[in-house]
C-alpha cells in the first residue's frame, strides 16, 4: 500500500536531508512537491490545501531554521501532520452489557461479508464469544460464503432466509442473550448504489438489535469516491466507524488519508490482505510511517508474534547468532515467515533504508526463491540438513534432480546459507555493532 505516494516522498526527504541550510524558497519548492504527490495520490484537495499550509507554517519558522538538521525537522513535521490529518485512534467499543451488537454496512462489493470474518476472528481472538448473523438474503450464495466462514472459524452463524433481516437480527440478539455470547457482528445486505430502501432496512435492524457500533465497510481503491459514500451513510444511518478494505491492493491510499478528515468518522480497522488474519486495528502513527517509509516495526512484531513459536524461535535465535544454526533451521524459518502474510506487505513494514532496499525487489521474485529454496531443502536427508558439509557433488546431483532444479540452484543455496552463517558469527564477535546502521 502507498508504494507511490511512499517513493515520490522518499525521493524528496533524501533531498532535502542533504541540505545544511532551508530557505523560505527551499521550503516552498519541497511543499509544491509533497502537494503534487498527495494529489497524485487521490487525496482529497480541501484536505491537501490544509495539511499543506499546516507544514509550511511550522516549517518556515523558528522551529526548523534553528534545527541541528533542518531536513530532517521537516520529514519530522510532515509526519506529525499526517498523523493529526489521520485523526486519533478509536478503539471498537464494547462497552454495556452482552451481548454487544456490531452492524456491518456499505454497497455492494466492499467486502462486508469477508470483514465479518475476519472481525470475528479478530474478537475470538481476545476472548469473546463471537455470533454471525447472516442478514443479506439477496446477494446469492451471501448466505452460504458467512457459514463457510464460520465452519472455518468455528463461530456459529445465524441464517434464515424465510424471515425479513430485521426480524432475524432481532432472534439472533435473542438467541445471543441466551446462549451467554459477548459479541454479535451482523452483515447486512448491500446496493449497487445508496438508495432509500437499503437505508429503511439499516435502519429497521439498527432499532431492533439497537447496536454498540455500526462500522461502514468501504473499498478503498475507489479512491475518492469513498467520501460521498462516507457522508451518504452517515447522513442516513448513524455509522460510529470505518473499515477500509483492500488496503493492500491501493497503491495510492488517498481515502485513508482524507476520509477520517473529510467525514468525521473514525477509522476503526483496515484490511491489508484476503485472508482472515488480514484485519489491523487502525492505528495513525504506525499508518504515517508506513507512508512515509519509516516502517512498521510495531505491526512487524505484532506478525512475527502471531506466526512465530516464541520457545522455538528462540533456540533457533542462540544457535544463528552462535553460527551453528543448520538448513533445517533454515527450512523453518522460512516455513514461519511465509505465515506472517505475504511479503509485500512484510516488505511494506520494514524501516530505514532496509526497507528501501528491500521495496526495490519484487516480491514475487522472492517468492519463488522461498519455494525453490524449500524444495531443495525438502530433497535432503536428514543428516545432509544437519551437516551441510557432507554435501559433495554426487550428494547435490541427486538433491537436484529430486527437487526439479539444476546443480546451480543447489550451489547457490548452499553459498548463501553459508554466507549467512558467517555474518551471524561476525554479529555475534561485534556484538551486534553495525546492525543499526542497516534501519537508517
Amino acid at each position: 500500500m502507498f508504494e507511490t505516494l511512499t517513493g515520490r516522498l522518499n525521493q524528496l526527504f533524501d533531498q532535502l536531508r542533504k541540505r545544511g541550510k532551508l530557505s523560505e524558497a527551499d521550503v516552498d519548492a519541497a511543499m509544491r512537491e509533497v502537494r503534487l504527490a498527495l494529489l497524485e495520490a487521490d487525496v482529497h484537495f480541501s484536505v491537501v490545501k490544509t495539511f499543506i499550509a499546516r507544514v509550511r507554517e511550522r516549517a518556515v519558522g523558528a522551529e526548523v531554521s534553528k534545527a541541528l538538521n533542518p531536513g530532517q525537522q521537516v520529514v519530522k513535521i510532515v509526519n506529525e501532520e499526517l498523523i493529526a490529518t489521520l485523526g486519533e485512534p478509536a478503539p471498537l467499543n464494547l462497552s454495556g452489557p452482552k451481548p454487544r451488537v456490531v452492524m456491518l454496512v456499505g454497497l455492494q462489493g466492499s467486502g462486508k461479508t469477508t470483514a465479518a470474518g475476519k472481525l470475528a476472528r479478530l474478537l475470538r481472538s481476545k476472548g469473546e464469544r463471537v455470533l454471525l448473523v447472516a442478514g443479506d438474503p439477496y446477494r446469492p450464495a451471501a448466505v452460504q460464503q458467512l457459514q463457510q466462514l464460520g465452519e472455518r472459524l468455528d463461530v456459529p452463524v445465524e441464517a434464515d432466509l424465510s424471515i425479513t433481516p430485521p426480524e432475524l437480527a432481532r432472534r439472533a440478539l435473542d438467541k445471543a442473550d441466551k446462549g451467554g455470547f459477548g459479541v454479535m457482528i451482523v452483515d447486512t445486505a448491500g446496493r449497487s448504489q445508496l438508495d432509500a430502501e437499503l437505508m429503511s432496512e439499516l435502519k429497521a435492524i439498527a432499532a431492533k438489535v439497537n447496536p454498540v457500533e455500526i462500522l461502514l465497510v468501504i473499498d478503498s481503491m475507489i479512491g475518492q469516491e469513498a467520501l460521498p459514500i462516507a457522508q451518504g451513510f452517515r447522513d442516513n444511518v448513524n455509522i460510529t466507524g470505518l473499515m477500509l478494505t483492500k488496503m493492500d491492493g491501493d497503491s495510492r491510499g488517498g481515502a485513508a488519508i482524507s476520509i477520517r478528515s473529510v467525514t468525521g468518522v473514525p477509522i476503526k480497522f483496515i484490511g491489508t490482505g484476503e485472508k482472515l488474519d488480514a484485519l489491523e486495528s487502525y492505528d495513525p502513527s504506525r499508518l504515517s510511517s508506513r507512508i512515509l517509509g519509516m516502517g512498521d516495526m510495531i505491526g512487524l512484531i505484532e506478525k512475527a508474534e502471531a506466526a512465530f513459536d516464541q520457545a522455538a524461535s528462540q533456540k533457533t535465535a542462540d544457535r544463528m547468532m552462535k553460527g551453528q544454526f543448520t538448513l533445517e533451521d533454515f527450512l523453518d524459518q522460512m516455513r514461519q515467515m511465509k505465515k506472517m502474510g505475504p511479503l509485500a506487505q512484510i516488505m511494506d513494514m520494514l524501516p530505514g533504508q532496509f526497507g528501501q532496499a528491500a521495496r526495490q525487489v519484487d516480491p514475487k521474485d522472492i517468492e519463488k526463491n522461498f519455494k525453490t529454496s524449500e524444495a531443495i531443502i525438502s530433497s535432503m536427508t536428514l543428516k545432509e540438513r544437519r551437516d551441510p558439509e557432507i554435501l559433495n557433488a554426487s550428494r547435490r546431483r541427486r538433491i537436484a534432480a529430486g527437487s526439479g532444479v539444476e546443480v546451480q540452484e543447489v550451489n547457490r543455496l548452499i553459498k548463501q546459507f553459508r554466507e549467512a552463517q558467517k555474518l551471524m558469527k561476525t554479529l555475534q564477535k561485534t556484538g551486534g555493532k553495525g546492525l543499526g546502521r542497516l534501519f537508517g
